[in-house]
């Protein structure tokens, strides 16, 4: 019983004193791009009929692609107590061939050029 108030306290404590830190620690002087509700680069006060750059829309696609690898392979450490591990294995190098050869591809092509 003493140990579960122990562990408690000291809980209670470490999370009361980072709650602290974190209102006490940054610095509260905004600037002019704290304050902008816009993070994109953009300026709010333009014109909204401004065309995007296709690069950006590609390199944020790539990113949530490569990305999901992680989802796909995080259950793999479990797959060594299947019976046959060994297909397990296979797929993930399936699936990681496949990622690879779409990131030759991207590279090739020049999609990870971000200036020309």
């Amino acid at each position: 019983m003493n140990l579960i108030t122990t562990i408690i306290a000291i809980t209670l404590i470490l999370s009361t004193l980072l709650a602290i830190v974190s209102f006490w620690l940054p610095q509260m002087n905004p600037d002019h791009e704290k304050l902008s509700p816009y993070e994109c680069g953009f300026d709010p006060l333009g014109s909204a009929r401004l065309p995007f750059s296709l690069r950006f829309f590609l390199v944020a696609i790539l990113f949530l692609l490569f990305d999901l690898e992680i989802a796909l392979l995080l259950p793999l450490p479990w797959g060594d107590q299947l019976d046959t591990p060994l297909t397990t294995f296979i797929w993930a190098s399936v699936v990681l061939a496949l990622l690879t050869l779409g990131l030759v591809y991207e590279w090739i092509q020049g999609g990870l050029e971000w200036a020309e």
